[in-house]
């Protein structure tokens, strides 16, 4: 924003975002700001409230009708975790985004009566600007952490850039005479769910709404593709990824337990990278996983620095702190019954609890 705006009265709301107008300043906002992500896109909370019913809300700051500040938020229903407001549902980034000027401090006011007032004693923002030192938030930074690093200028410039025992892995993955499809149809959709809700079935985990992963593809467009590798006839591996200023970004991925021994996933994650490389993208962002988990140590033998990730936690006074964390203590023996279902079952259960996680 100009100086001369800066002491104008900022307006504070909700933006509807069915309105043209209303929509078009939050984009042109999100198109300027460098830390602006696709978590942030009207396109994904939207997407997220599609696939999931969860409501999509977008909280601004205006002044003189352009958007000054802004938090895309998701509120989430769970029976059995209960309510919460997420900046934003399902991602891994999204908080409050500010321009030149702005004070971040009558956003989250406002965002702490909004949850009050939808009866959400819990709020989470992933990222951007976060209430440090504001009564009864929390500021975590040590439980996640993000992985990103440049791809490389060709194949055998990226072999090398991994590290030798994985890079081991990623040749025989190579090796082996397996299809890779790319591609945003009905066949790609099938294929990646079957790989997706058998792999997350195996962690012990509910698998997501399949309406969940249709309404990112069909709001990002060209923006989102799936890539599976298929062993003959069947898919083995598969990842859904988004594309967001010259960086990709595999974010729902996994392999069925085929996937093991064919090195399906080393050469997934290869075969993606070399796919970006062919659309112009520089970076290679794999997401973010837990501190210590499985996850993290793979991501770090192909040679990705951890980042530390900042969220920040609201707790209405008096509640009781959700914990829908897969990997919660807590949770240990539903997670070890749940990798015993059967796949019918787990993927009949498993989106109507799973839309409730948030």
């Amino acid at each position: 924003m100009n100086a001369p705006f800066r002491h104008d009265v900022l307006v504070l709301r909700l933006a509807e975002l069915s309105d043209t107008g209303a929509r078009r300043r939050i984009e042109a906002f999100l198109a300027h700001h460098p830390q602006a992500t696709p978590f942030h896109a009207p396109a994904w909370i939207e997407a997220v409230a599609s696939g999931t019913g969860n409501r999509a809300l977008a909280l601004v700051s205006e002044r003189r009708g352009e958007i000054a500040a802004y938090l895309p938020l998701n509120a989430i229903h769970s029976p059995l975790f209960g309510r919460l407001l997420a900046s934003s549902g399902f991602g891994v980034g999204g908080g409050l985004l500010v321009g030149d000027g702005a004070d971040a401090a009558p956003i989250f006011a406002a965002v702490e009566e909004l949850a009050r007032k939808l009866s959400c004693p819990t709020i989470e923002l992933r990222g951007g600007v976060l209430p440090e030192g504001r009564p009864h938030w929390h500021v975590r930074r040590e439980f996640h952490c993000g992985f990103a690093a440049p791809l490389a200028a060709d194949d055998e410039a990226q072999l090398l850039a991994i590290p030798r025992k994985q890079r081991a892995e990623v040749r025989k993955g190579l090796a082996q005479p397996l299809t890779v499809e790319f591609g945003r149809g009905e066949r790609d959709r099938r294929a990646h769910y079957a790989v997706f809700a058998e792999s997350v079935r195996n962690l012990g985990t509910p698998v997501f709404p399949r309406a969940l992963f249709d309404a990112v593809l069909d709001r990002f467009g060209s923006d989102s593709d799936i890539l599976t590798i298929f062993d003959g006839a069947t898919p083995v591996a598969s990842v859904l990824s988004l594309y967001h200023r010259g960086a990709v970004m595999p974010y729902w991925g996994g392999g069925t337990r085929a996937a093991r021994h064919l090195r399906a996933n080393e050469r997934m994650y290869f075969e993606l990278m070399r796919h970006a490389r062919s659309r112009g993208c520089s970076s290679f962002d794999f997401g973010r996983s837990k501190t210590g988990s499985g996850a993290y140590a793979f991501k770090r033998n192909w040679g990705f620095t951890p980042t530390p990730l900042a969220y920040a936690v609201w707790q209405a006074p008096g509640s009781a702190a959700r914990d829908a964390d897969p990997t919660s203590a807590r949770h240990a023996a539903q997670i070890a019954l749940w990798r015993r279902l059967p796949l019918p079952i787990a993927n009949r259960l498993g989106p109507w609890i799973a839309r409730g996680l948030g």
